[in-house]
């Protein structure tokens, strides 16, 4: 359990404190996914910048005058296959990662929102007009907005 989170000793009951540390740690699962799917894309769009830029000056422009005469140039040259398959490659992991992404955010967000939707049975009587307080910690801490429901 997160250190920041058994600060809450006086607001919250040990159940609740195991679904804030559950609900940081999806945060930080889909803010990891997040990070890799905007890297490998990153990457790939700029590899692929990249190889384009080289074939338009390695083969489009010496052999403009022939579709057969590029298509044969690229073709004989197999270090131009191999990194249309990388790059094949990174635009799928690309969205493989897009779809572990989406994933991460929906588990994210249904438990976020169980919270919200449970929070007058998880703060009861006097903890009930403190949980403000545990709601501005982990908004400034974590980013995790528990006010309302909507993103």
């Amino acid at each position: 359990m997160h250190e920041f989170i058994r600060e809450f000793e006086e607001w919250t009951d040990p159940a609740t404190k195991q679904m804030l540390n559950n609900l940081v740690e999806r945060k930080q699962k889909f803010d990891r996914a997040k990070k890799w799917h905007v890297s490998i894309l990153w990457i790939s769009f700029f590899t692929a910048f990249g190889f384009l830029y080289y074939l338009s000056k390695a083969v489009l422009e010496p052999y403009s005058y022939s579709f057969g005469a590029m298509f044969s140039v690229y073709v004989s040259d197999s270090m131009h296959l191999f990194i249309t398959l990388f790059l094949a490659g990174l635009f799928g992991a690309a969205k493989v990662l897009h779809q572990i992404r989406v994933k991460k955010e929906k588990e994210y967000q249904d438990l976020r929102k169980e919270i919200i939707d449970r929070s007058k049975d998880l703060w009861k009587e006097d903890a009930w007009k403190k949980r403000h307080q545990v709601f501005d910690k982990m908004k400034s801490r974590f980013d995790i907005n528990l006010y309302h429901g909507s993103k």
